[in-house]
């Protein structure tokens, strides 16, 4: 798997929105943060999204009998759980590499909003006494696909969907950027980074900013952009294709 190889992180401008849309792009985004960590992560993704949906197959055609569900509800805890404390993990890595670093991009205090029991044991029992309100349901109600990612702008205490689309943009380069300098300093070389259109939303300070860190991190960054104006606080420190 190219994941145990080499780290990847990459932003693009529909992660733009990223704090002002529906959750699932957050899980998104915190799984690539967490995967970036734990390559097993995927694994476990899939075998739980696997497991959800056969549990879901039964929900819906309203089978009630218990020996169905066990054995589903039995990987769905095992893997639920081990997804669970992955992104704590991760969250917990970015959090601390945010608070080492010194940066000009706002640091951003992250939280995972998850209602499940964190363990696999009692998230497997709370499957099984949910199952009549996920009968009426149809889907599974408990679990890591439910979870959000809670973003609050630290210095302002404002939370990020209620932040400007500027400063929306600082924070998401911020936890790219403390993603970054974690993975450097848990694998002993920086990620390759791959930056779509990265200065939109970003005065030249921030722009200038950003360059600088990437040059120190020494990452292979490839950036896109409108015009090479946007890019000219590289100077020679960057081939321009």
């Amino acid at each position: 798997m190219l994941g145990r190889i080499a780290r990847v992180l990459w932003l693009i401008p529909a992660m733009d929105r990223l704090w002002i849309e529906g959750a699932e792009g957050r899980r998104r985004f915190l799984d690539r943060m967490t995967l970036s960590f734990l390559p097993e992560h995927a694994e476990r993704s899939l075998s739980y999204e696997k497991a959800m949906r056969e549990r879901n197959r039964l929900l819906k055609d309203m089978v009630r009998e218990p020996s169905w569900y066990t054995a589903l509800e039995a990987r769905m805890a095992e893997t639920g759980a081990a997804i669970h404390a992955g992104r704590l993990y991760a969250l917990n890595e970015i959090s601390r590499a945010q608070a080492a670093a010194q940066t000009t991009f706002p640091v951003a205090d992250l939280s995972l909003l998850c209602d499940m029991p964190p363990d696999a044991d009692s998230l497997k029992s709370a499957f099984a006494s949910n199952r009549m309100r996920d009968l009426a349901a149809g889907r599974t109600l408990i679990g890591p696909h439910r979870a959000d990612l809670y973003g609050v702008y630290a210095a302002k205490d404002i939370p990020a969907r209620d932040c400007s689309t500027g400063e929306q943009k600082a924070l998401l380069v911020s936890l790219i950027l403390a993603n970054a300098r974690a993975l450097a300093d848990q694998f002993g070389a920086p990620p390759l980074l791959l930056l779509d259109e990265v200065a939109a939303h970003l005065d030249a300070d921030r722009q200038a900013a950003l360059y600088d860190e990437i040059a120190d991190l020494g990452a292979q960054a490839w950036m896109t952009g409108t015009g090479p104006e946007l890019f000219s606080a590289l100077g020679p420190r960057a081939q321009v294709l």
